[in-house]
């Protein structure tokens, strides 16, 4: 026999059976509302944070609908889409959702791409827009975007705390890299607008599509040291493994990411694998060590604490782990302590849903009092989506990820932003940030010591410190040369003594002692130059800077001109003297050299450079220039800092032209004297008698010029070689100057300090001058007698002329008489005795020797 035995149900079971049988007919019998919502689960790139947020939207709408206060008489549902974080399938899922029945009465959106894409379309439909994970600060425009509203605090929030944190350890000079995306851009110029407030600059900005190599090159190559990164999570690795390529890590490097990647983001091998990733693992975690992460709070940090939805932030995190469990992918995820994209940003998934349900339930209240419900609400119903959105303005509660308020004036979410940073490969919340207070609050340990952590002991620096490194003269070469100007100062002051005190002796008088004045004055005046040329301009102030500029320029144009002027001058008038001479046939100098031609011809050339360097002072003034040369690291390897090479110059803006016309002008008269030196090199003239050693002088100066000049063009960027060629060229063209045109006659002068032998030819000389003086006198008077002489001998001549007619006349008189009386033959016998004596006598006198009568002490002219 066959007995068939069955259980009966037990209690429980049946009280089961009953509530599932009530709660089936009550939901068919609830006004059935949908939310259209996207989520990027499965895209490549971007943020893929809906494999978090959806199974958190599916969990809030559940709590939504088991509460007894909210949306009695409807079921809150979800129409859901993968829009992989593109702007374009999140469009075209939009139009599925709203195209498609049953009517939608809001979205629920993620992404910053997306979400601006739908936020901009869906208010053509009347439709509200609320976004869970959209952070990018454009949507802050409400005119663009006049019915979004985010639990998702904007990027935006992330720059008054990185700002803060800028302020704190005093980092001025900020670097920014960002990926090529609307919402990185925008929260970059709101933290511009922010940093320069704070007079904060941002002095990089790196942007890049896809590779970021070339950007983080040019963050090494202008010595980015606190570097701000803004990219999604799968550029941000491409960014790490540069960083490590470029060493951009350690105690010189801060780097900021956002703080809303994945716990492993930078190690997790599936990603490097995938991505295709050129570093190592350790490499990625070594150079990932240290940053900092900003992120506004997500989760409510009081996780004890019961919330607006009835849970405690514990109790959500155990169901949402839970909800995870059931995917299989996500299972095996969190069994390896891996949380799937987007785990941060549940809760403001989860609190998007239970806000979306609270302005919802206050509008269906209104609706009701109106004799109207949600059904009445479709896409042409303005009316109704002004109540909806008017009634999320107003929503506020204590939710999953803090206290939930809406901003009137640009829908965004208020809320506090933390600081985390990677210490052991492991995300430490250091501090916290409260935007409305502006309050920083910095965690510290039990013994009061800050939490961060810095790899080199202390802050870094925002860049590396450039020390200027002041390149002057050295004191070990400008001091001996200053010292040997000065001795060289002294010299000329007891030589100018000297000339003046033994003026009177032949070796001075006769070398012009006031030409060697002058030339003592100029050498003085080139000696003071090294002054000026060499001292440290550090020990100058900047009043008198532009004096002691100008004054090597003054000194040495004004030296040069009276001294090698005075030795031109000298050495020109010796070459007129000697021209003058040989054109004249004489064999002797005997030109006389008058003292003022050459002061005149000195104060010409002083004149000219005095109204030269007065025009190049007024019109183009020399003022202090910096140049800068290549930067050299400290031997102190902590240290970080670089030294830059520095020369101060004196220059005006067009100095090349007038250097040019200044050494035109001089090299001009520097060919000139070696010209007139080396054609007067064997002249002797007695009036200068200096002037061979003049013309030495010359020589040595004109070569030594040409010499210095040209190389000073080219090292003028180095002080030591620059003060060293010009000081030395200086002090050995003065010094032998003075050796070459003062020396021999101090030397003179102490061998015969009384009156020296070649003075004692004076009178001798002086007696022989006297007596050519007389003989000139002689030859003159003899000369003229010679010529009175010869005038009278021509009367003589007339006059015997003038007797040979008369006696011819007579004779004829005399042979007519005698045929008329014979005793004229007597007569004129008696009268021709007569006539030869006359004769004899007037003869007397004709020969004169050196101006006497033979036979007589008086002179011709006398006795004539």
């Amino acid at each position: 026999m066959l007995i068939l035995q069955t259980r009966r149900p037990t209690m429980v079971q049946l009280l089961v059976l009953v509530w599932l049988t009530w709660l089936t007919g009550d939901v068919a019998s609830l006004q059935q509302i949908y939310l259209a919502g996207t989520f990027p689960i499965q895209g490549s790139d971007g943020w893929q944070g809906g494999q978090a947020c959806l199974p958190a939207a599916q969990l809030a709408l559940e709590d939504v609908n088991k509460s007894p206060d909210l949306l009695r008489g409807y079921n809150l549902n979800l129409a859901s889409k993968d829009d992989m974080c593109d702007s374009g399938l999140g469009a075209y899922a939009l139009y599925e959702l709203i195209y498609k029945a049953p009517q939608k009465v809001m979205i629920l959106s993620g992404c910053s791409t997306v979400c601006t894409t739908l936020a901009e379309a869906a208010s053509q439909w009347n439709l509200l827009t609320v976004c869970y994970g959209a952070s990018s600060p454009a949507l802050s425009n409400r005119n663009r975007f006049p019915t979004l509203f985010r639990t998702h605090p904007s990027a935006t929030v992330h720059n008054p705390t990185r700002v803060t944190v800028f302020n704190k350890y005093n980092w001025q000079r900020i670097s920014v890299i960002q990926e090529a995306e609307e919402v990185f851009a925008t929260t970059l110029d709101d933290l511009e607008r922010e940093a320069k407030q704070q007079n904060i600059e941002i002095f990089n900005r790196q942007i890049f599509k896809d590779d970021p190599s070339a950007a983080v090159a040019n963050l090494k190559r202008q010595d980015a040291r606190i570097i701000v990164g803004l990219f999604y999570p799968k550029p941000a690795r491409k960014v790490l493994c540069e960083i490590f390529k470029k060493k951009m890590f350690g105690p010189k490097y801060v780097w900021f990411f956002i703080g809303w990647y994945e716990d492993d983001w930078f190690k997790r091998k599936s990603y490097l694998e995938e991505e295709k990733i050129e570093c190592k693992q350790e490499e990625m975690i070594e150079a990932a060590e240290g940053h900092f992460t900003t992120e506004a709070l997500m989760w409510n940090q009081n996780t004890e604490e019961v919330t607006a939805s009835g849970r405690t932030v514990s109790q959500f995190n155990d169901s949402l782990l839970g909800k995870l469990r059931e995917d299989a992918r996500y299972a095996e995820m969190l069994k390896k302590n891996i949380m799937p994209e987007g785990y941060l940003e549940a809760p403001l998934a989860y609190d998007a849903v239970w806000a979306m349900a609270l302005a919802l339930n206050e509008t269906a209240r209104l609706l009701e009092s109106k004799g109207m419900s949600l059904h009445d609400y479709n896409y042409d119903n303005k009316a109704v989506a002004d109540i909806m959105q008017e009634e999320m303005e107003r929503v506020k509660f204590l939710g999953i990820s803090g206290s939930v308020a809406f901003s009137q004036e640009t829908g965004d979410r208020m809320a506090w932003t933390k600081i985390e940073q990677l210490i052991n490969q492991k995300y430490e919340v250091v501090g916290y940030y409260d935007q409305r207070t502006n309050n920083l609050t910095w965690n510290v340990d039990d013994q009061g010591n800050e939490l961060v952590v810095w790899s080199g002991g202390k802050p870094p620096q925002d860049r590396t410190i450039i020390l200027p490194d002041l390149q002057t003269v050295s004191k070990g070469l400008f001091f001996p040369l200053l010292a040997v100007s000065l001795v060289g100062i002294l010299i000329a002051i007891a030589l100018l003594v000297f000339n003046n005190k033994f003026n009177y002796r032949r070796i001075i008088m006769y070398s012009h002692p006031s030409c060697n004045n002058l030339i003592l004055s100029g050498i003085i005046l080139c000696l003071l130059a090294i002054i000026p040329l060499g001292i440290d301009i550090q020990w100058v102030s900047d009043g008198l800077f532009p004096a002691v500029c100008a004054a090597p320029n003054w000194l040495l144009n004004l030296g040069f001109s009276l001294g090698y002027g005075s030795m031109f001058t000298k050495i020109w008038r010796v070459h007129r003297i000697a021209t003058h001479t040989k054109t004249k046939g004489e064999d002797k100098i005997k030109t006389q050299v008058v003292p003022w031609k050459l002061w005149s011809i000195v104060a010409c050339l002083v004149s000219v450079d005095a109204l030269y360097l007065s025009i190049w002072q007024i019109v183009d003034p020399l003022h202090k220039q910096i140049h800068k040369f290549d930067t050299y690291a400290s031997q102190n390897t902590e240290e970080d800092v670089k030294y830059e090479p520095q020369v101060w110059v004196c220059r005006s803006d067009y100095h090349n032209i007038w250097l040019g016309i200044t050494y035109a002008y001089k090299g001009l008269q520097l060919i000139l004297g070696l010209f007139l030196a080396y054609e007067t090199r064997s002249v002797k003239v007695k009036q200068i008698n200096d002037s061979r050693l003049v013309g030495m002088s010359i020589y040595n100066v004109a070569v030594l010029c040409m010499i210095t000049a040209p190389v000073t063009l080219v090292i003028p960027d180095k002080p030591n070689a620059t003060f060293a060629f010009v000081a030395l060229a200086n002090v050995f063209c003065c010094f032998l100057s003075l050796a070459l045109v003062f020396v021999p006659k101090v030397l003179f002068i102490l061998r015969h300090p009384g009156h020296d032998p070649r003075e004692r030819e004076d009178d001798d000389e002086k007696k022989k001058i006297e007596q050519e003086n007389k003989l000139k006198q002689i030859l003159k008077e003899n000369e003229e007698l010679q010529k009175d002489i010869a005038d009278k001998d021509y009367k003589i001549e007339l006059l015997k002329k003038h007797l040979v007619m008369k006696k011819e006349e007579a004779e004829r008189e005399a042979r007519q008489r005698m045929g008329l009386n014979s005793n004229g033959n007597c007569r004129l016998r008696n009268n021709v005795g007569i006539t030869d004596l006359s004769r004899q006598e007037s003869l007397r006198g004709i020969t004169v020797l050196r101006g006497q009568v033979p036979g007589s002490g008086t002179t011709a002219k006398s006795y004539l």
